[in-house]
């Protein structure tokens, strides 16, 4: 990003922290089941990270990511699937990492990180970020049979953020994205799933706020994961 646009990403910095609405973390349980049903094994996932696991953006967890996985795999699998959600508004790695994992429980078969947005806007660098990273995916290496690491959504594509500081996040968000695969690469059973690399951002993804994803988006989002991580036609955790 050429240096001479720095004021100008800074004032528009300001400029949306002043109007952009700060939505609630959703509500009511962070755990869950669904399909109690059907037949098979359950499934045990988690989902942990930043304002996107917390819910921001809808009234539940069921409407956001975690249900909305949970559901995605249990239609895919035909199997029962409970979920469990730790996530908190403007968690960065370095809080994920000391302050939520260890909230999280054992013994699951899929866990999803969905977190880097806070540290691209606090200006972490990536290298902090990765440290961050590899200490949170060995923790939960030791908790979950797989592991997946889910992209920082385009900055680019959010309809809350002026274009110069929408490029300026997307560089840095694509950085922090980069260090993420590399990190996840290094470990068995981790997985790296760009945003972009498996669905199409569009205008009805997102929130009243133009930043968080609506309950849409929460399910657009997680039936993308589900589907890519299904793509080899194995369930989490590695059986068949």
């Amino acid at each position: 990003m050429n240096a001479l646009l720095m004021p100008l990403i800074a004032a528009q910095g300001l400029w949306v922290r002043a109007r952009t609405e700060v939505l609630p973390e959703a509500g009511g349980p962070t755990t869950g089941t669904v399909g109690e049903g059907a037949p098979g094994t359950p499934l045990r996932i988690a989902v942990l990270g930043e304002s996107t696991a917390a819910g921001c953006g809808v009234d539940s967890h069921d409407e956001g990511f975690p249900g909305s996985l949970a559901r995605a795999l249990s239609e895919r699998h035909g199997a029962p699937v409970t979920w469990e959600v730790v996530g908190q508004h403007g968690a960065t790695g370095r809080r994920v990492r000391h302050r939520l994992l260890p909230r999280l429980g054992r013994d699951y078969d899929l866990a999803v990180l969905l977190a880097g947005s806070n540290d691209v806007l606090g200006r972490r660098a990536p290298e902090e970020w990765g440290e961050d990273l590899a200490a949170i995916l060995d923790e939960l290496a030791d908790r979950s049979a797989s592991v997946v690491v889910v992209g920082i959504p385009p900055f680019a594509d959010f309809p809350s953020l002026p274009s110069a500081l929408a490029r300026y996040c997307a560089e840095r968000a694509a950085a922090a994205d980069r260090v993420s695969r590399t990190v996840c690469a290094e470990r068995p059973r981790t997985t790296f799933m760009g945003s972009t690399d498996i669905m199409e951002i569009t205008p009805d993804f997102f929130a009243r706020d133009g930043f968080h994803p609506s309950a849409f988006g929460y399910g657009r989002w997680a039936r993308a994961v589900s589907d890519h991580l299904s793509s080899g036609g194995s369930r989490p955790g590695g059986t068949a």
